[in-house]
């Protein structure tokens, strides 16, 4: 606990001393936000708010892991598995910086094209299922959350490995990008994961893995500091760069300690806006109306008439409810 609590303070305060360097080289690099025309009036006026700033706390993160590897007295027993999930957050991060920076710097309106995002993050999901189940021993069985309610040390469902193959490519893409959707209001995203990541680090550190608990620390720790410069009125915003590197780094978490179910209740809120997407395009197509002023879910809130801390600090809230909603269905994940 000593080492999640040192490691989660370094990354906060390398994020905040960062700020100071990033946040004006970013604006003197003009890498700007850009606006939807479509969205929110009051939106408009974000315009010429850096973005990238997931640099910011993904590099605290790292050295923070870093420093944390060599003090004295610290065991490395499962390290590799804190290792892997710091590198599916890294791995996912390129890409968002890539993306960001194909968008900005070469006035590219849509960065990466879809399949190229989706391909890379395919790739880095196939490495981790392999990592997780030959050389971590995770096996391929999912435990069921509150089951253990119903029989003693719950129900598991067996996947076998070409279906977990499939279902982990499918949990760190569909949580990369319902991160990267909810990536839409100052200070939301990076709140609600903290919630989250948090919420794995209690799971980690009940089942032993304290090195995957150490790396959500620090990414947690270097949100916080994010935070700082990023709740109303943002002063930077993290791009794809950290939206795509926090959703990575929860379903990497997931996969390493097998509760990848729970990730759809700690994760509510990313999940519930995912939904909120796929409900209005269906809607629109086959019928031709919205359910939603506009989607994501936050949005909606926003044109109803709800100021911007208001929706960020109501769905905080839900996250929270969903996190130890989440937590309060665990029984055994060993």
């Amino acid at each position: 606990m000593s080492l999640f609590l040192v490691t989660t303070g370094m990354a906060l305060v390398m994020t905040l001393a960062l700020g100071s360097i990033m946040i004006p080289l970013l604006h003197r690099l003009k890498f700007d936000q850009r606006v939807r025309s479509d969205g929110p009036a009051r939106h408009l006026q974000k315009i010429g708010t850096p973005t990238m700033g997931g640099v910011m706390f993904l590099f605290g993160a790292m050295v923070a892991v870093a420093v944390a590897t060599v003090l004295p007295g610290v065991s490395r027993i499962g390290w590799a598995e804190g290792l892997a999930v710091l590198l599916v957050a890294l791995g996912f991060g390129a890409i968002g910086f890539l993306d960001d920076f194909l968008k900005i710097a070469y006035k590219r309106p849509l960065g990466l094209r879809a399949r190229e995002k989706l391909a890379g993050q395919a790739l880095i999901a196939v490495v981790l299922a392999a990592l997780a189940v030959f050389v971590f021993g995770r096996g391929t069985e999912l435990p069921v959350p509150f089951s253990g309610l119903l029989v003693p040390g719950g129900y598991t469902l067996e996947l076998g490995w070409w279906l977990f193959l499939g279902f982990t490519v499918l949990v760190l893409l569909g949580t990369a990008n319902a991160v990267n959707l909810t990536d839409g209001l100052d200070g939301l995203a990076a709140g609600l994961f903290v919630i989250a990541a948090l919420s794995f680090a209690v799971i980690a550190l009940v089942m032993g893995k304290t090195w995957v608990a150490v790396v959500l620390g620090a990414l947690a720790g270097g949100c916080v500091g994010f935070l700082y410069f990023n709740y109303y009125p943002a002063r930077v915003f993290m791009g794809d760069t950290g939206s795509l590197a926090l959703g990575g780094s929860l379903a990497a978490a997931a996969v390493v300690t097998k509760s990848e179910l729970f990730l759809l209740i700690i994760g509510g809120v990313f999940v519930i806006e995912t939904l909120s997407v796929i409900l209005q395009v269906i809607s629109y197509q086959l019928i031709g109306r919205r359910i939603f002023r506009m989607s994501p879910l936050h949005h909606h809130f926003e044109l109803v008439g709800w100021s911007e801390t208001r929706v960020v600090n109501v769905f905080w809230t839900v996250g929270l409810v969903f996190a130890l909603l989440g937590l309060a269905g665990i029984y055994s994940l060993g």
